[in-house]
């Protein structure tokens, strides 16, 4: 775990699934994601099904989802090697807000 300054910090995490999940599996899948950011507050916006530029394992559309989310002292080092890793998880983009 990376220990932060005792400050409260915002990320903005975008991921793309695949539309090939059923919604078992993607509540399942984003449950673990949720498990993994610890007791963190996340805010979720599904943004729905959308054609991808091009394919992506295979895929040709992804379910894309954004969420916000506050982390008040601690955020797991392995966070991104671990979503990375989900074959389920086509694409993510994790940024810090101030």
């Amino acid at each position: 775990m990376l220990r932060l300054s005792g400050a409260k910090m915002t990320y903005q995490l975008t991921l793309v699934l695949k539309s090939s999940l059923k919604e078992v599996e993607q509540k399942k899948l984003l449950e673990s994601i949720k498990t993994l950011l610890g007791k963190s507050k996340i805010t979720e916006k599904i943004w729905g099904q959308k054609a991808l530029s091009y394919p992506i394992k295979k895929e040709v559309s992804g379910l894309f989802l954004n969420w916000n989310i506050d982390v008040e002292s601690v955020v797991p080092s392995d966070f991104e090697k671990k979503l990375l890793n989900n074959d389920s998880v086509l694409r993510h983009l994790l940024l810090r807000s101030k």
